[in-house]
């Protein structure tokens, strides 16, 4: 699992390390970390480092210092290192010194370090680091929009990308390697900041901060939460997930859905709605009730609201007066906002909301009054989206999106790694939902169940869509995700 700090953490391990190490011992790890990912970049680019061509864009404080004394490094290895001070008054002066003193050139002129920016092999981004905020300041943007034919690394983080959401609220420099230093940051796994990293590499330095809040899963924690039958199971005993879904419009959405839950872990699905037909004779192995969640029988979890058109607000009713954990999808989610937190207050199980950010807009309305928020801004503010319906609304929150963010009310948060940008495409959220439900039905917790069925439904996607990826169907996501389940218990 990938932990992520927010920078307040960060400073405060750093402080309590710092504390008992000799003076500048911290720096000169992060720097040693650094300078050898460069070397295996430069080796793996042109075969050896010496001769290499290294620009250090290098900025105030100790981000600024890690790039200098990295570039120290290489230049002793016989790369040709210019670093390029951007606030010359207030450069690492011994960052600075081991750079002059490793044969490094040195220039604050902006005009000669963007032809050499424009001429490197690789480029160290130190310009600004965690503590950064609100874009990059007008010297620097120049070379988020220079030609750039070499490698770029990030020292920590892309400068301009905030550390703790994200959130980029001006000019970035879009990296190719992002090096970190000690544990990840929030921003740099949730876009649009995570879109600026390139393929992220965590150096230790001996951090020890306190548990994370936002996580993300990899395969072997994936693995550990998908249910597995043992000898005396049965389909009852795995679970039954209910679906209430589809209309006279939306007939897709239930099979949809019902796909999707079928390869979600529990022992049967149980469908209510118009399109039992439809349902039962693409899926025999469905069990099929018209009428609505109240007179089906019993489920272990409801998934509510894909393509529920007139009906929505009738089955959400129903399904939220049950005892067993809910999930809300949709035009359900629709009708939740018309109807505002409140709905929610006497539930004694979970529930497991899974909008986009068109509809977390509206629940928002209905939780604040008012106008519903613009889309982009949620998009451009996902922790903080997902964490705020999670709190109004006492639920677990699945946002959907190019990164897909599941928190609880209790703050934690968890960050898919995995999907394609095909996987917008319609249909693909209500395979997303079934497999979700099938596994809170199965006995997963909400966050649990939210976050690994984000990780399938990814994993999926990027399967249907193949090499160098071609353009999906729901359905052939919903058949992928047999595969990808064995995939990741396999490791």
């Amino acid at each position: 699992m990938r932990h992520a700090h927010r920078v307040d953490t960060v400073r405060a391990a750093e402080a309590a390390l710092m504390a008992r190490l000799p003076e500048g011992t911290l720096m000169q790890r992060a720097a040693a970390g650094l300078a050898a990912t460069c070397a295996r970049l430069l080796t793996r680019r042109r075969g050896r480092v010496y001769g290499s061509r290294v620009v250090v864009l290098a900025g105030s404080g100790d981000n600024g210092g890690d790039a200098l004394y990295a570039g120290a490094a290489l230049a002793r290895r016989g790369a040709r290192v210019t670093a390029v001070l951007l606030t010359p008054d207030k450069a690492h002066p011994g960052g600075l010194a081991a750079l002059r003193a490793a044969g490094g050139r040195v220039t604050v002129e902006q005009e000669v370090g963007l032809a050499d920016f424009s001429r490197a092999d690789l480029v160290l981004d130190g310009i600004v680091g965690i503590g950064g905020r609100g874009g990059l300041r007008p010297e620097a943007e120049p070379y988020t929009r220079a030609e750039r034919p070499g490698t770029v690394v990030a020292v920590d983080l892309p400068s301009g990308v905030d550390a703790d959401t994200g959130e980029v609220p001006g000019a970035a420099l879009r990296a190719d390697v992002t090096v970190c230093f000690g544990t990840y940051k929030p921003g740099l796994l949730v876009d649009p900041g995570a879109s600026y990293t390139g393929a992220v590499q965590l150096v230790g330095i001996g951090l020890e901060p306190p548990a994370a809040q936002v996580t993300a899963l990899q395969h072997a924690d994936v693995a550990a939460l998908l249910p597995v039958p043992g000898a005396e199971s049965d389909k009852y005993r795995r679970g039954v997930v209910g679906v209430a879904a589809g209309s006279a419009t939306y007939p897709g959405a239930a099979l949809l859905a019902v796909a999707g839950a079928l390869h979600g872990g529990a022992g049967a699905v149980r469908y209510v709605g118009t399109a039992a037909e439809e349902v039962v004779r693409r899926f025999p192995e469905a069990l099929v009730t018209e009428g609505g969640p109240a007179g089906a029988g019993r489920v272990q979890a409801w998934v509510v609201g894909p393509g529920g058109g007139e009906g929505a607000r009738q089955a959400l009713t129903e399904a939220l007066a049950s005892d067993v954990p809910v999930l809300v999808d949709a035009d359900g989610l629709t009708e939740l906002g018309r109807l505002g937190p409140d709905a929610l207050a006497g539930r004694t199980a979970p529930t497991l909301l899974t909008p986009h950010t068109g509809e977390a807009a509206r629940l928002l309305a209905g939780a604040e009054g008012g106008a519903p928020p613009a889309a982009g801004e949620l998009a451009a503010a996902r922790l903080a989206t997902a964490r705020r319906l999670a709190a109004h609304y006492r639920a677990t929150v699945l946002l959907k999106g190019s990164t897909t963010v599941v928190a609880d009310p209790g703050g934690a948060v968890r960050v898919n790694p995995t999907g394609t940008s095909w996987l917008a495409t319609a249909g693909s959220g209500d395979v997303l939902a079934g497999l979700a439900g099938s596994l809170l039905a199965a006995g997963l917790a909400p966050l649990d169940a939210g976050s690994a069925a984000a990780y399938l439904h990814g994993l999926a996607g990027r399967e249907a869509a193949g090499e160098p990826g071609a353009p999906v169907t729901a359905l052939a996501v919903a058949g992928a995700l047999p595969a990808v389940w064995r995939s990741v218990r396999a490791g």
